[in-house]
């Protein structure tokens, strides 16, 4: 296979490392016949993205067993089946929250392997782990019995993707003999989760990182028009999403930047973006600094569209309800901007149908208190 794209500098990698693309196709947000339907990919399109990524050096293919109701492994099974093998790097995670015994762990691993038709998985991965989904992964051992899969050559490298707090990485990290960590790291995030203190972490450990949420869920692809002009400005030519991708994978350690790719556009923009992969200059870091104090000041939610905390009880759809409430805040506040998106929403899955359940807090990544805000935005939309 040639790479002919998401280069790295030679200097600040293995030889094993640079067999990997620096740019990774994630598979949570794959293209949909029927968007209500997180099961109904379209399988066509999707299939047109993977093959333009691995046409254009793109060797790394991430999935998870909850993706797109758990259709996500059996897409990515199929549409890699036509490449050889040894030529890409899969990944796959083990989700805690559907541990309910000890025989659950290599229940589950069997049938990923089937869903993605392969004997071993390059990269495999503990599934968000944060403080509420760590004591479950420890009960039932998915560490030793993960660890046994790679000394068997069923895992090539294990790790696990973090969703907690400083303290709790530096537990984890403790519990296991690790490979890699998956990071949600981006420029909005760098301060804002503690992201720089958890990288800084990783690396004094001597892992290197996986980045996830590099866009944030898209929302750095959009920012507020004011933040967006002073990036345009600067690089006509680019878009905003590749300020985003461009700015995660200069930082030492990153061995590969997860773009969750939901159109074949955006995986020609993000190739390109990479192609060769250029960091940032001085120059640059302190447009987006500038672009980014900008941003800051609309204070949106920070969600990224992850859809953990769904399915509601209730059937609201969060995700899109802090969609309505971001976009709002991105054009000034604006009250009729909300009420037509909020009415635009079909009417069973808007925000005045929450109870308030809580169901949704210990699922969301990012700590939104999604309950308030529901109650937020159904009052704005409600208010005359």
């Amino acid at each position: 296979m040639e790479y002919r794209v998401c280069r790295r500098n030679p200097a600040q990698s293995t030889d094993r490392d640079s067999k990997i693309s620096l740019l990774g196709l994630g598979t949570m947000r794959l293209p949909l016949t029927n968007p209500a339907d997180p099961t109904s990919i379209d399988e066509e399109k999707a299939q047109a993205i993977v093959d333009y990524a691995y046409a254009h050096g793109v060797n790394y293919f991430d999935t998870a067993y909850p993706y797109h109701g758990r259709m996500s492994e059996k897409f990515c099974g199929r549409a890699l089946s036509r490449y050889p093998r040894d030529s890409y790097h899969l990944a796959s995670k083990l989700p805690g929250w559907f541990l309910h015994s000890e025989e659950d762990v290599p229940r589950i691993f069997a049938e990923q392997l089937e869903n993605c038709r392969t004997d071993y998985f390059d990269f495999y991965l503990v599934h968000s782990v944060h403080s509420g989904s760590w004591p479950n992964y420890v009960k039932y051992r998915a560490y030793d019995q993960l660890n046994e899969l790679r000394k068997a050559g069923k895992i090539r490298r294990l790790g696990f993707s973090f969703h907690g707090d400083p303290d709790l990485l530096r537990e984890v990290l403790a519990a296991g003999d690790w490979d890699f960590v998956q990071l949600q790291l981006n420029y909005f995030d760098w301060d804002y989760q503690q992201s720089r203190e958890k990288y800084e972490i990783c690396l004094a450990a001597g892992l290197q990182v996986i980045v996830m949420e590099p866009v944030r869920g898209g929302m750095l692809n959009t920012l507020c028009p004011e933040a967006a002009d002073l990036l345009r400005a600067a690089e006509p030519e680019r878009s905003l999403a590749s300020w985003a991708i461009r700015w995660v994978a200069s930082l030492p350690g990153v061995l590969c930047v997860l773009s969750g790719m939901t159109t074949l556009e955006q995986v020609v923009d993000n190739t390109a973006s990479m192609d060769p992969f250029v960091p940032l200059t001085t120059a640059e870091q302190a447009t987006l600094n500038q672009a980014l104090e900008v941003f800051r000041a609309q204070k949106l939610v920070p969600c990224t569209a992850c859809r953990y905390c769904m399915p509601c009880p209730a059937g609201v759809d969060i995700p899109a309800m802090l969609r309505v409430w971001n976009d709002h805040r991105l054009h000034g506040d604006s009250a009729a901007n909300l009420r037509e998106n909020y009415a635009d929403a079909p009417e069973a899955t808007r925000a005045e149908h929450c109870i308030a359940c809580g169901a949704c807090l210990t699922k969301c990544p990012q700590h939104i208190d999604i309950r308030s805000m529901m109650a937020a935005i159904r009052d704005k939309a409600k208010a005359e």
